[in-house]
């Protein structure tokens, strides 16, 4: 596949701070790229450099064959943005809000009402364009906005957090509109979001801290990089459990978050039987899984996605 975003050695600091550290990333024609990384790890300003609305300091960006510091008015004409904040007017209809939108995106007078209709159908909005948008609920007017990001047909649409807030039926909802909308379109989706469940129908995934690209790759395949299974346990007395643990078992790697320890493993299977045989301290909770997303994002930043979480709305 071709790229459609290519960044490269791209900077962004602010007198003393370096907020975007050189970093380099590509992103391919019609694949769901997701950007993880803390707050304060300088994905906001990545974001808005790559989408004209931010300077860099140095280094280049270059979207859908345009360049971003010299071609930024065909650079906004390929992207579409959906802002994790409501930036709808609430007080015109559905409809107004998207006329609102073509006439600032220049789509022409004669294809308006025809784009429109398509949009609003996409998103399953058409009985609903001549109600006010202050009607609506949440997932309307999410939807009314991936609509309206939709109307000049971008080539990359960027979703930032764009289910945050929406109850689980609505956020299922809503991603069921977007992955219909890049198997219809061929979209490239951008996105960002602090739910891994999301993240995982990416295609690639970048993590970013600390201005930096730190990790890049397929779900699965940075789940790999963790390799053998977790295990989660809670004893009577965990302070002495750790220290049992790491004088017993030093090929397994414990870490304790709160009343849980965690030990990763290559294999719980030739683990477990003799570390619960052996353990003195009594176990009061056992659980074992495969690594996730979120334990991929904590070995690489020390957080939990989790703790980095943005307001709700």
């Amino acid at each position: 596949m071709n790229n459609i975003i290519e960044v490269r050695e791209l900077n962004k600091t602010y007198k003393d701070k370096t907020a975007v550290d050189s970093i380099d990333f590509d992103v391919k024609e019609g694949e769901i790229f997701g950007f993880l990384g803390p707050n304060g790890a300088g994905k906001s300003t990545t974001i808005n450099m790559i989408c004209t609305m931010l300077a860099p300091t140095s280094g280049s960006i270059t979207i859908n064959g345009f360049d971003g510091n010299k071609d930024r008015r065909d650079v906004r004409k390929s992207i579409g943005i959906i802002f994790q904040e409501n930036t709808l007017d609430e007080k015109l209809t559905a409809k107004e809000n998207l006329m609102l939108h073509c006439r600032f995106y220049n789509v022409p007078r004669s294809k308006r009402k025809e784009r429109i209709q398509e949009v609003l159908m996409i998103v399953d909005l058409v009985d609903e364009k001549e109600n006010r948008v202050e009607t609506f609920s949440g997932g309307m007017k999410r939807r009314l906005e991936i609509a309206r990001g939709l109307l000049h047909y971008p080539k990359v649409l960027f979703l930032d957090e764009p289910t945050v807030g929406l109850d689980p039926q609505t956020r299922a909802h809503i991603w069921e509109y977007i992955l219909r909308l890049k198997e219809k379109e061929g979209i490239t989706m951008f996105l960002t979001t602090h739910y891994l469940d999301e993240a995982e129908i990416s295609d690639r995934i970048a993590i970013m801290d600390h201005g930096k690209i730190i990790a890049m790759d397929s779900p699965e395949n940075l789940k790999n990089t963790l390799g053998g299974d977790i295990i989660e346990l809670s004893t009577q007395d965990n302070e002495k459990a750790m220290l049992e643990i790491q004088a017993k078992a030093p090929e397994a790697e414990v870490t304790s978050k709160e009343d849980i320890i965690y030990l990763k493993v290559a294999s719980s299977d030739a683990f477990i039987s003799e570390f619960i045989k052996n353990l003195e301290v009594p176990l009061t909770r056992l659980n074992i899984r495969k690594p996730t997303l979120n334990d991929v994002f904590l070995s690489f930043t020390g957080r939990n996605i989790a703790s980095t979480e943005p307001d709700k709305q």
